[in-house]
Parts: C-alpha cells; sequence; structure tokens
C-alpha cells in the first residue's frame, strides 16, 4: 500500500470526467487499498480516484467518527468503496459544510439532497446499493462529483466562489505554496 499524492485545486486533472472501470481487478484492489491510505493518512472521509490522478470512477469513503483512545486502532474497520458509483434516487434537501482535501484550506455551507441511492460494484465484482442519508448522503454525493469534474466550489454562488479563486490565484503568483499535501511515501 501507498500513500498517494492529492492533487490540489486548481490542478485540471480534477477538472476531467473520469473513465468507468472495465474490469475490477487485483490493480483495483490496489489502488482502493491506496486511496484509503491517503484519505486516512490527509486526514479526510473521502476520495475519489481522480483526486490522486486516476482516471477511474472509483471512491473510498469512512464517515464514522473517530472515537478510538488509540489513534488509527479501527482506521478501516468503516470503510466503504464504490466502483463505477452512480446516484439513482435522490430525494429532500439538506445545507452541509463541506471541505475537501483537493480544495485546501476553505469550508462553506452546500445545498445537497438529503436522500441518496447510489448504486456500484464492490470488489467481488458483485453490484451493490447504499441508501444514504446524513453525512453519508453528503460524502457520497461530494465524492461522485469528483468523478465528474465537479468540484464542491462549483457549487457556491459565484462570489464565494470567486473569493476562492482569487486567493488561490495570489498565492500562486506569490509563489506561495497553495498546500502542503504531499503524501509521506509517493509512488505514483
Amino acid at each position: 500500500m501507498s500513500i498517494r499524492r492529492i492533487l490540489t485545486f486548481p490542478e485540471p486533472f480534477l477538472r476531467e470526467t473520469a473513465r468507468p472501470v472495465e474490469n475490477i481487478t487485483g490493480d483495483t484492489a490496489k489502488w482502493i487499498d491506496d486511496m484509503a491510505q491517503t484519505m486516512y493518512a490527509a486526514p479526510g472521509i473521502g476520495l475519489a480516484a481522480p483526486q490522486v490522478g486516476l482516471d477511474q470512477r472509483i471512491i473510498v469513503l469512512d464517515v464514522a467518527p473517530d472515537d478510538d483512545e488509540e489513534p488509527g486502532k479501527d482506521r478501516g474497520k468503516h470503510l466503504i468503496h464504490v466502483v463505477n458509483p452512480v446516484i439513482v434516487e435522490a430525494d429532500g434537501e439538506t445545507t452541509f459544510e463541506e471541505g475537501c482535501l483537493s480544495v485546501v484550506d476553505f469550508r462553506a455551507e452546500v445545498d445537497r439532497a438529503a436522500r441518496v441511492l447510489v448504486r456500484g460494484w464492490n470488489l467481488d465484482q458483485q453490484e451493490i446499493e447504499i441508501e444514504a442519508d446524513g453525512l453519508l448522503a453528503v460524502a457520497l454525493q461530494h465524492e461522485i462529483d469528483h468523478l465528474e469534474g465537479t468540484l464542491f466550489i462549483d457549487r457556491l454562488s459565484r462570489l464565494k466562489r470567486e473569493l476562492y479563486v482569487k486567493r488561490v490565484k495570489k498565492a500562486l503568483r506569490e509563489g506561495r505554496p497553495i498546500a502542503q499535501r504531499r503524501a509521506a511515501s509517493e509512488s505514483n
């Protein structure tokens, strides 16, 4: 398993639509393991393959609270992974404050569906369905957006989005790093 480098805005690859996984193989399992380790190390609650430079429709999530006395003791116990996820039903409305490992140092309230039904595949090549509400529903929508090249800032008002974009552009002009989200061990 390897911790991967997380791409950050304004990296153009984050705006690409990910390709469907044609065959679930050992490589798919390796990528899921790497993505999970990267997500936990960041730390985050979700990660989509494009965020680590992989042009595949794969997401990993773990929204369970980390209540353990020993940090990392049960990491992975609540890991959800979905290959080729699709939202097949969505209803209701909710607003959650979101952040993103690819949108550094910025959080904002985002309107999303309150409940979703997601269909996809697991590593055993079995079709799965996840019915979710609350934080899990929001996280599923957020990660599936990444597969379409959409960032949560795209769901904000134009003013809020432009303020963040200006801040990032200023940092880039001044040669300041936007993020230090580099992996402890990179192996792309």
